[in-house]
């Protein structure tokens, strides 16, 4: 295979603040053509600035020191940026972490594109509107000649995404950077996103350098894999035996730290710490300070590079020959021996029962703004939550998730049908008479920058919602020991201890929230949802945007809590991994209705609807020990605004039948916890539609 892209020793600092920060610190690799390498690590390891040094788009403090990167045999740092122009989108292209951000509000998609055929070819208004159109194509754009004249912001997210990837291969290049192309898109989408990536790259014989934190994605993609820490790469293998014996006691917690079925009753493995800083000058292995193997010479000496077998090599002083007769080489996988006791409560009465369940928002046009429609957000929730028990709510982007949960805690006013907690129906309550009942009933929003107030300290957001309530809590009773040091405040006490609780220090508690990352201001707002002795959480996509590391210590605490205290949670979420680890049982919803619910196993193990077979059909596995075929959905998600006639999953079935289109099907029941709403098992067509 020849080398289409060699990197060696490359030195990228940021200067920012007092110390440079180094980012990229004497990275080397190499890209055959027409093969996928896949960058694994954590965020804040550097991956994303790799990209942008490849690209030579880094921001104003940011400076490639040394090292080359060189596209078969010419060296992007010796060029001049009108040649870096001619390069970029041509030869080598990139797709961006956030299409929100680097899509261009003000342009339509067809003028985006067109900037990039512009530049690289010369072609006539037809050409380039036909090449347009093709490319919109490509990428499973629905009606590309009317949808290319629209905006980003009429796109959804999984179609910005693939408008940013139409936009990425429109010069047709030999090498496509792809930075988490897939990290907030729905498992449906994300499976035809990267069926495509490999589509065009089987096509044009392109080759793909993936960064991403989910290893799922890398075993479904790549052929070589690099796990970067900390600025640096500290192994590197082949696919197949990256993922049958990973090395490095990193990649090693990488692995431990993934949510699985059988994982339910175990806690799961968490690295301690964070990646450190990369302005702090290194002394010895910069994975020694959260590593469970770390021997004194790893905090004082450079590990070198070690080779394992051809082709994989790691940088751990574990693989050292002279360290051979200490014989403290890494077991290959690394279990978490605490195991969370099962509580088994025998709860006859459901702590929230949901029925019926509708929130239609008007549509209003023309000058007198008349109501000329509605959009059936949720249209017809039945669910019930017992005391102790998760119910895991799945489906994608749009179908209707997040609404079901904020009209349970009336934060959306419900259109029709009854919320019931704890016996007392919510729906029609004055706000006075609901105000007693909030602390029992709390939210945890799916991102946590926009959800704490940046203006507040962390303990003035926990106790905003003790002393609005007027709630005492008693977690620092029941959970956790008081932390030694004089608390002035009982409010404060309290601070300490939930903070405590969550896994973050009390010191924390005088900070702002930018001053922490995405896991740990997920945590705060745990804290504040906490600290009003809730009954039931609901927690909206709390781990969605969380390397696996931290998701691991996310869901650690919320099964504690649960044991501990009881708590019920619907936890929304498109992640299944999530959902087989944590929750009782599922629902799954598709445009504003539940098409299935049962038990986690019977879901799992035997889905009956065809919509739930695609969503688990198309989940990235790491060992495919059920080799499910991948169902492919065609179409996105319909609009609420004007749902399909009949069962609203027809225009997209593999299975859809006559009747289909014609009536919403009525329940099937399954066994005693287990029902579907589809025709296909309703008792009168068993019989005359069996051969379908």
């Amino acid at each position: 295979m020849n080398t289409l892209l060699e990197i060696d020793n490359l030195k990228t600092i940021l200067h920012t603040g007092k110390h440079p920060v180094r980012a990229v610190d004497g990275l080397s690799l190499k890209i055959n053509k027409g093969e996928t390498f896949a960058l694994l690590g954590e965020s804040g390891c550097g991956k994303s600035m790799t990209a942008l040094s490849i690209m030579r788009l880094l921001p104003d403090t940011g400076e490639i020191i040394s090292g080359t990167i060189s596209l078969e045999g010419i060296d992007f740092l010796q060029l001049a940026e009108t040649d870096m122009r001619r390069i970029r989108g041509k030869q080598i292209s990139m797709i961006f972490q956030e299409p929100m951000l680097s899509l261009n509000p003000v342009m339509t998609i067809a003028e985006q594109i067109n900037e990039v055929l512009k530049q690289h070819f010369e072609l006539t208004n037809a050409t380039a509107h036909n090449r347009i159109v093709e490319l919109l194509d490509q990428v499973g754009i629905p009606d590309p000649k009317r949808r290319m004249h629209e905006y980003s912001f009429q796109f959804s997210g999984g179609m910005k995404q693939r408008a940013m990837i139409a936009m990425a291969l429109a010069g047709e290049p030999e090498l496509l950077i792809a930075d988490e192309p897939t990290t907030a898109l729905d498992v449906t989408i994300q499976a035809q996103v990267l069926d495509l990536m490999r589509e065009i790259q089987q096509q044009k014989h392109m080759a793909i350098l993936l960064i991403t934190h989910d290893l799922g994605v890398v075993s479904e993609m790549a052929q070589q894999v690099a796990v970067m820490y900390a600025g640096e790469i500290v192994e590197q293998a082949s696919r197949e035996n990256f993922f049958n014996q990973p090395a490095h006691p990193y990649s090693q917690q990488l692995f431990a730290s993934i949510p699985e079925k059988q994982k339910r009753h175990q806690k799961l493995a968490v690295i301690s710490g964070t990646v450190p800083p990369l302005s702090k000058v290194f002394k010895g292995c910069r994975f020694s300070e959260r590593c469970d193997h770390a021997m004194a010479l790893c905090h004082t000496t450079v590990p070198q590079w070690h080779d394992i077998s051809s082709g994989h090599k790691v940088r751990c002083h574990l693989f050292d020959p002279s360290m051979a007769s200490t014989g403290s080489t890494p077991q290959s996988s690394i279990t978490s021996d605490a195991t969370i006791p099962v509580v088994q409560k025998q709860a006859a009465q459901p702590l929230l029962q949901v029925t019926n369940l509708k929130v239609h928002f008007p549509i209003r046009k023309g000058f007198f703004k008349r109501i000329v429609g509605s959009i059936k957000a949720v249209d017809g929730v039945s669910l019930s939550i017992a005391e102790g028990k998760t119910l895991a709510l799945v489906g994608e982007s749009g179908c209707g998730k997040t609404t079901v949960g904020k009209s349970i805690l009336q934060l959306i006013p419900p259109t029709a049908g009854s919320v019931c907690y704890n016996k007392q129906e919510l729906i029609g309550l004055e706000r006075q008479q609901l105000r007693p009942l909030r602390s029992q009933l709390q939210f945890v929003f799916q991102d946590p920058y926009s959800s704490l107030n940046p203006r507040m300290r962390i303990i003035e957001i926990i106790q905003e919602g003790m002393a609005s309530l007027n709630v005492e809590t008693t977690l620092s009773t029941q959970l956790c020991e008081q932390p030694p040091g004089a608390a002035t405040s009982p409010y404060e006490k309290a601070v300490d201890a939930l903070l405590e609780c969550v896994g973050l220090p009390k010191e924390t508690k005088w900070r702002y929230p930018h001053e922490f990352s995405g896991g740990q201001r997920q945590r705060i707002a745990i804290a504040r949802a906490l600290a009003v002795n809730p009954k039931l959480l609901i927690c909206d996509e709390p781990t969605s945007a969380l390397d696996v590391s931290v998701q691991a210590q996310i869901l650690n605490l919320l099964k504690t809590l649960q044991n501990d205290l009881g708590l019920a949670y619907l936890f929304i979420t498109h992640n299944i991994s999530v959902v087989e680890y944590l929750a009782d049982e599922i629902a799954v919803m598709y445009l504003g209705r539940i098409v299935e619910k049962g038990q986690m196993d019977e879901i799992t193990n035997n889905p009956k609807h065809p919509y739930t077979q695609a969503l688990l059909s198309a989940v990235p596995q790491i060992n495919k020990k059920t080799e499910m075929d991948m169902i492919k959905l065609k179409g996105d998600l319909p609009s609420p605004a004007s749902p399909p006639q009949g069962c609203h999953f027809h225009p997209r079935c593999p299975k859809a039948m006559p009747v289909c289109r014609q009536s919403y099907p009525e329940v099937s029941t399954i066994s005693s916890t287990h029902t579907t709403h589809c025709h296909l098992y309703t008792q009168e067509h068993h019989s005359t539609h069996h051969e379908h």
